[in-house]
């Protein structure tokens, strides 16, 4: 037993160590833009630049907009499946998939044969319809988490009885989804939507050959042609998505802990 204990801290302690130290070496890097000290000047030249401000605050849009439309299409798909339609279960969940093996180049490809200028849907021919695209490319992207987080949700709570319970007392579809099901399995959605933010905020394929100023290639940009500011980058990056995977674990610890509404 204790030989067991020992090496199960061993394996711990490598893989800390195997995660911590690079990430540790880029945050040492990150400071000595001032030679011979250690400054934040590359912080505060990344936060000064006016590019870095408008891709961000671009990226943080683009995730909004996936987010909201990925979770209108995601609960009532997951909802209705698992309440009329469960032999379609097994193909939903193949679909939802699907992302998961198609790499981004293939999909967003893809979407500039069929949505080019001259297509019957000429998404590229103006700037709201790339900026659409765009949003709809990550709402595939982040498909498979949504869906999975949105599934497990609805597993805990009792489909079936919340909508006859609505039903008898008159209540529309429209009420049911957004006052019954949505607030049951809100644990679900904010933890694929924080999944998604840090997909989005991330991404550079389909941001880069859609030719939009998303922050993905910002990081690209700036690799290519600064020193330190590329490892600033880095740790800010890390810190978006460790803050999303943070902010998971408190709303499923939370949701452990609320009840579910009637």
């Amino acid at each position: 037993m204790k030989t067991s204990k020992i090496l199960a801290w061993i394996a711990i302690a490598i893989g800390l160590i195997y995660f911590f130290v690079p990430l540790i070496g880029t945050f040492e890097f990150s400071l000595r833009m001032r030679r011979g000290e250690y400054s934040l000047d590359a912080y505060q030249s990344v936060f000064s630049d006016m590019q870095f401000r408008e891709t961000f605050g671009f990226s943080m849009l683009m995730a909004l907009f996936t987010i909201i439309f990925g979770m209108l299409l995601v609960v009532p798909t997951a909802y209705w499946v698992r309440l009329r339609l469960p032999q379609m279960r097994p193909v939903v969940e193949f679909i939802t998939l699907m992302p998961l093996v198609i790499p981004a180049i293939v999909i967003v490809f893809g979407y500039l044969r069929l949505y080019n200028s001259s297509s019957w849907l000429p998404f590229t021919g103006s700037t709201q319809g790339t900026n659409a695209l765009l949003v709809l490319s990550y709402i595939t992207l982040s498909l498979p988490y949504m869906y999975r987080s949105v599934d497990t949700a609805m597993r805990a709570i009792d489909v079936r009885t919340l909508t006859e319970a609505a039903e008898i007392l008159g209540a529309k579809w429209p009420t049911i989804m957004f006052r019954c099901i949505f607030p049951n399995v809100m644990s679900g959605v904010l933890s694929g939507a924080f999944i998604t933010f840090a997909i989005v905020m991330g991404e550079f394929t389909m941001a880069a050959l859609l030719n939009r100023p998303a922050f993905g290639p910002y990081l690209q940009l700036v690799g290519a042609n600064k020193a330190y500011e590329p490892s600033a980058l880095a740790i800010i990056a890390f810190a978006i998505t460790w803050l999303s995977m943070g902010l998971i674990q408190l709303v499923s610890r939370f949701s452990k802990l609320a009840p579910s509404r009637p």
